[in-house]
């Protein structure tokens, strides 16, 4: 027969939720959001001296789904900046391409840069940290409260997607600004698409590459 629990009540089990199981559950919902950053960034204004106008957007890595998909999104999130960004796809076949064959979609696009985005793939990191959990019930008194508690190790594994992106400036051929981002615990490319595509175009945006600047 199953066992009723009058209301306003709890089983002992449920009761001696400690702490450290709260922290737990905190942590498993916390792995559940995704999150982008810009890990590191690189610029060089001795390039270009004006905004760029066009931009043909190429993905190298990942499978095709997930390029196309990209390409479309950074492109869109390039017209709020201002600029007209180009998904390659549209203008390059799929599959490795040569020098050539990206020259040739730049100059038929009539783009004035060049942004190549390296998807390098989802790698898997596992941190080791030290959490407090209560051993007992709490006696009275300070040493009640500081002795209930001991050191935990608590094993926390993060997924992480690295994508490096490249900017170059098409008269000249040089390399204008690059950054590598990072996204953590992603659930799924489509998803996470636009939050890393805002990330990129605002980081493009904030060193005058753009004819506007990203809202904030």
């Amino acid at each position: 027969m199953a066992r009723v629990v009058p209301t306003g009540t709890k089983p002992r089990r449920l009761r001696r939720l400690g702490r450290g199981s709260l922290i737990a559950c905190a942590a498993l919902v916390a792995a559940g959001c995704a999150s982008t950053t810009l890990r590191d960034a690189w610029f060089d204004p001795s390039v270009r001296s004006k905004p760029f106008a066009r931009i043909l957007v190429v993905s190298v890595g990942g499978d095709l789904t997930q390029r196309r998909i990209f390409e479309d999104t950074l492109a869109g999130k390039l017209a709020t900046v201002g600029v007209e960004g180009i998904p390659g796809y549209r203008l390059l076949r799929d599959g490795t391409l040569t020098e050539d064959e990206i020259k040739g979609g730049v100059a038929s696009s009539g783009s004035d840069g060049l942004l190549l985005v390296h998807i390098r793939g989802v790698q898997t990191r596992t941190d080791v940290r030290t959490t407090m959990v209560p051993v007992g019930p709490v006696g009275a008194g300070w040493w009640g409260w500081y002795g209930g508690w001991v050191a935990q190790p608590q094993v926390i594994q993060t997924r992480i997607a690295r994508i490096e992106t490249s900017l170059f400036d098409v008269a000249s051929d040089r390399l204008v600004w690059t950054g590598v981002t990072e996204t953590y615990d992603p659930s799924s490319f489509r998803r996470e698409a636009d939050g890393l595509a805002t990330v990129i175009a605002h980081a493009i945006a904030s060193q005058g590459l753009t004819p506007s600047k990203a809202a904030a």
